[in-house]
């Protein structure tokens, strides 16, 4: 490709619109084009990118024994009441009409549709287990679409359906789907750590979220690890290990005390002369519509995904003053959960809470809280708390470190979530009708895209990993009006396309300096430039990823060869 003719235009400035450093710099470097409010036109540089990352993919699914085949982006409103989700789902499935007035939606996901088609295939076990998959768009109406593509409307995404007859086997076919993603993810040149997760809107009780760690504070969650073995999960999964014995306030019997000014749990502390570990506090919601009461201790705080899975919802959100009053009788920041109407308000009680003695807990009245309080015998506890760095890992009691982190693929285990509901079944050996037994298998592909780029820039632009970038090699004259300058470009452009390295030739009439700092905000893996020193038979040779002032004067014979053999081996 030549650069005077490539569909692309650079910009000067990031976009003012932008947070993330894969959003900036994909506007920037004119791989995309803003439509809407989190929809993108994928521009010809983007394109060649999505290309390589699909094809990864395609290569490492086929090798697992998985088929490929292509499911449609508009979906009936049919097939979503059958599975029960058209009206759980939530406000990000696009619902629509056709001309006809059928309920139609725009595919989030394809759950439904792979187990309709799957039910109208596949009758028999002979005939299972089977994989299939789809790289395809989806859409999902972000309340809030941020950062690009990590947190677009549309996108651009890989997934597949295993059905078996048996859960080991479903089990078999995750721990293949698990090494398959490691596969890919390397081969793009992203290092991965698949972490417990929660399942959300898909369902099923066991899932994997691979997360490309970063130093950014775009990733969607914080990833908690432990050093010291293999233990990693999301935050809204992540649990760890708490000593609960022995939390004791010290006061000798409960009182109702006067505790002015103290709606913060450090206020009230302070003012009590206790650890904050020894105060329980309440935290209201409305998950639903419906009132929420979560107790839990003072030094914890609540992680919400925790308690809308511990509650059945679907959305939650923070009681309003008022609402405090109108369900809870009660003030907020003095909360108690005894004098609650348990018909009406559900009330959970965080694990961090058991085993508190004499505590503090707010007494239902302002400026007024109880202190020597103890739990009742017959009290269930789960687990609805955020973890800590540095909190204790639940298997080897060792420090939990904490980062960022995007993710970029997901594997579920679904079950029977969809097939039950759906009456999606086959017949075993004994002629009897069992529901499929599921797998469900995500990565997002436009997601990657931008991942690497977190993962991968500086400050002067991109810097792709070879396996993934638009183009290997930019070949650069830098007097295009040099006879020996462009012949001698021209030439090695030609050699490395002969080779199957891909290459662009910047023939633009523009100074030198606008050609280096567009390849290096592009990210082309290698630059050949082509200048003065061709009178003494040689060129300019540098990596990307190398600091600006790295190069070295080859012969253009050895810098085909270098290229030659740094893309055979993804430099």
């Amino acid at each position: 490709m030549k650069m005077s003719k490539l569909f692309n235009k650079t910009l000067r400035e990031f976009p003012n619109d932008a947070d993330a450093m894969s959003h900036k710099l994909l506007v920037r470097a004119g791989f995309i084009k803003k439509l809407a409010n989190g929809i993108y036109t994928y521009m010809p540089l983007a394109q060649r990118v999505l290309n390589k990352i699909s094809n990864i993919v395609r290569d490492e699914m086929n090798l697992s024994g998985a088929q490929e085949l292509l499911m449609p982006f508009v979906q009936p409103a049919e097939v979503w009441k059958k599975s029960g989700r058209w009206n759980v789902y939530g406000k990000e499935l696009l619902r629509c009409n056709d001309r006809h007035d059928n309920e139609m939606c725009l595919a989030p996901t394809h759950e439904e549709v792979i187990t309709s088609t799957v039910a109208d295939t596949i009758t028999s076990y002979k005939d299972l287990p089977i994989n299939v998959y789809q790289i395809q768009t989806k859409f999902r109406d972000e309340i809030r679409p941020r950062f690009g593509l990590l947190r677009g409307r549309e996108f651009i995404m890989k997934d597949a359906y295993s059905f078996h007859t048996s859960q080991a086997d479903l089990e078999r076919e995750y721990e293949v789907m698990a090494q398959t993603y490691t596969n890919i993810f390397k081969r793009c040149g992203l290092d991965t750590k698949a972490v417990q997760s929660d399942s959300g809107a898909i369902g099923g009780n066991v899932s994997h979220e691979y997360m490309v760690l970063t130093d950014t504070m775009v990733g969607e969650n914080d990833v908690f690890y432990c050093q010291s073995c293999d233990y990693s999960a999301n935050s809204n999964h992540a649990i760890s290990f708490l000593n609960v014995e022995n939390v004791d306030g010290g006061f000798e019997k409960e009182e109702i005390v006067d505790t002015p000014n103290t709606k913060t749990i450090d206020d009230l502390a302070k003012f009590l002369n206790v650890k904050p570990n020894c105060i329980l506090k309440a935290v209201a919601y409305i998950a639903d519509s419906k009132p929420v009461v979560a107790m839990i201790r003072g030094d914890k705080e609540i992680e919400e995904t925790k308690l809308m899975n511990a509650v059945g919802a679907l959305e939650i959100r923070p009681m309003e003053d008022s609402e405090i009053v109108e369900y809870l009788n009660s003030s907020a920041g003095f909360i108690s959960y005894r004098n609650v109407d348990k018909s009406k308000v559900k009330v959970l009680f965080d694990k961090s809470a058991k085993g508190m003695k004499n505590f503090v807990l707010g007494a239902d009245i302002k400026d007024k809280h109880i202190v020597g309080a103890n739990l009742e015998d017959n009290i269930e506890f789960v687990d609805i708390s955020l973890v800590k760095e540095g909190e204790l890992c639940p298997i080897c009691k060792k420090p939990l470190k904490v980062t960022r982190g995007i993710e970029v693929g997901n594997i579920f285990q679904l079950g029977t979530k969809y097939s039950k509901a759906m009456n999606a079944c086959y017949t075993d050996e004994n002629g009897e009708l069992k529901p499929y037994i599921m797998g469900c298998y995500g990565i997002g592909v436009s997601r990657t895209m931008a991942a690497a780029i977190e993962k991968y820039h500086d400050d002067f632009g991109i810097i792709w990993p070879v396996a993934i970038a638009p183009y290997h090699v930019d070949v650069v004259p830098v007097d295009i009006n040099d006879k020996d300058q462009m012949e001698t470009a021209q030439k090695i452009y030609d050699a490395l396309n002969s080779l199957k390295i891909e290459a662009v030739l910047d023939d633009r009439d523009y100074r030198a300096g606008v050609k280096f700092k567009d390849a290096d905000l592009i990210g082309f893996p290698i630059r050949i430039t082509v200048g003065k020193s061709i009178s003494e038979g040689l060129v300019e040779f540098k990596l990307r990823k190398d600091n600006k002032d790295k190069m070295v004067k080859i012969t253009p014979t050895d810098a085909i060869e270098k290229c030659k053999q740094m893309v055979l081996n993804q430099i």
